[in-house]
């Protein structure tokens, strides 16, 4: 099993740019709650980045483009971004939708939601 993370952001050092400066100045009003709750303004955050490293989950990660690049524009439609997908062998599930991550305070509780969604698999 994989774990997909597509971010509600576009590839590249410019973007990643306005992005860093849209969370700084107003991030109330970032689209992009995934982004939040796995990094700062600057660089990943460490609980988030500890948990990533040491949790023994295969984990992708992906802005919104470099997503449909690799598994085809038809899915745009189909999920709404930021989402977390898990990937089977035959198809690509929701794990985690974007209303759920919206409603998560801190990584702390993305990663609580993470490791009891995976005890249900």
């Amino acid at each position: 099993m994989q774990l997909l993370f597509v971010y509600n952001a576009r590839s590249g050092k410019l973007n990643a740019f306005f992005d860093s400066v849209h969370k700084i100045m107003s991030p109330s009003t970032y689209s992009c709650r995934l982004c939040t709750l796995t990094h700062d303004a600057f660089q990943e955050r460490s609980l988030w980045k500890d948990f990533r490293e040491n949790s023994g989950i295969e984990m992708l990660f992906f802005h919104r483009d470099e997503f449909l690049q690799k598994y085809g524009e038809v899915l745009e439609a189909k999920f709404s971004y930021p989402v977390i997908l898990r990937k089977t062998e035959e198809r690509l599930e929701v794990f985690m939708t974007k209303e759920e991550l919206n409603a998560l305070s801190s990584e702390t509780e993305l990663i609580k939601r993470i490791n009891a969604r995976i005890k249900t698999l």
